[in-house]
């Protein structure tokens, strides 16, 4: 089916499905996408819901759940979502890279580690799972990790800003102040709003 362009016309079309079939998961599920987009948060999660009570198999709607409930700033919730994703499919790269992600968030290093690790296996193109696996091996205080982490990540996704923000925090954990510097750069020249912090921290390791 194509998605029209009008999210209230996509809306009311399933709603219209809905209402000759009231257990079709895929129309639920697609609502609850067309609601989130639109921050209807409470009405996204009742759609959701209900695509999962009508199918065993909607582990996007739970992982699109574990979105909602991070923008609540309900980290335990967003684990318990996405921990249901993966039961589901447990070779979904994104459910694993979101779980570090909350894990990370909680300070639950180790476990963050391992989840993040899980989702790059799945996947390994996945960039976002390995820029959250550099704070997690920081977090850990294995500097050497997170750089390497870093490096191969930069290398892979040169344009990724947040990955040479993150690179850039490692080096300077590790008083390599001018890699960090270049890395910095490199992602503030790449759209990253740096942490006004991090740059103070720098600002006496730049060349006069």
């Amino acid at each position: 089916m194509k998605i029209p362009k009008d999210s209230d016309e996509f809306i009311a079309q399933q709603k219209a499905i809905l209402s000759e079939n009231p257990e079709c998961a895929n129309s639920h599920y697609n609502m609850g996408v067309s609601l989130m987009q639109e921050k209807k948060f409470d009405e996204a999660v009742n759609s959701f819901k209900e695509a999962i009570a009508n199918s065993g198999r909607m582990f996007e709607a739970w992982v699109n759940l574990g979105y909602i409930y991070f923008e609540r700033g309900d980290l335990e919730k967003v684990v318990e979502a996405n921990q249901k994703a993966i039961e589901i499919e447990p070779r979904y790269a994104r459910g694993y890279a979101n779980l570090g992600f909350a894990y990370l968030q909680m300070a639950e290093t180790d476990a963050a580690i391992k989840a993040l690790n899980t989702a790059i296996e799945l996947n390994p193109d996945i960039a976002q799972a390995k820029a959250n696996l550099i704070n997690g091996y920081l977090q850990k205080d294995d500097v050497k990790k997170a750089i390497e982490i870093g490096e191969d990540l930069v290398a892979m996704a040169p344009d990724f800003s947040l990955a040479h923000n993150n690179l850039a925090v490692a080096y300077y954990s590790y008083d390599e102040f001018d890699r960090a510097i270049i890395h910095l750069d490199k992602a503030i020249e790449l759209g990253f709003q740096a942490h006004p912090e991090f740059l103070k921290k720098l600002e006496p390791y730049r060349a006069k």
